[in-house]
């Protein structure tokens, strides 16, 4: 028996529209790592990029569950003493939804030379519109 493995020439990439509107973000993030990596194709390879590119749009109608809007913290840091910063899911999702979508994602995709190739495939939108027409990106539904 041999492996299959694909050749760049036969793996398609598409673009794909995920509407986060009312969609638990988790479960958001975990579908789009999913189409990020490839892993609804049937040539998945995990060391290979099969995945298609993903356009998530409405992230600010995005849900947290439970008490997590006041109890989530996200923190950075800029490099130099004290400057440790902190916001809460609930400050992060009024001034920069999209940050918030990115992050969650980021959690879920591999910490090396291939997750940083995947994550540059993914676009987060505030709102409805996107400026990614041109491709013809096929709608692609996430069960709630």
């Amino acid at each position: 028996m041999r492996t299959y493995v694909p050749k760049k020439d036969e793996i398609r990439r598409e673009w794909l529209v995920v509407d986060a509107s009312n969609q638990v973000l988790g479960r958001l993030a975990s579908e789009v790592a999913r189409l990020l990596r490839g892993k609804h194709k049937p040539q998945y390879t995990p060391y290979l990029d099969t995945g298609d590119f993903v356009v998530v749009v409405n992230a600010e109608r995005i849900r947290l569950t439970g008490r997590k809007k006041e109890q989530k913290v996200y923190y950075r840091h800029s490099g130099y003493p004290g400057g440790l910063r902190q916001e809460t899911a609930r400050e992060m999702l009024e001034k920069y939804p999209e940050r918030l979508v990115r992050r969650a994602v980021w959690g879920m995709l591999p910490k090396n030379r291939l997750g940083r190739k995947l994550y540059r495939k993914l676009k987060v939108y505030r709102g409805p519109e996107h400026p990614h027409e041109a491709q013809q990106p096929k709608a692609h539904t996430v069960s709630a």
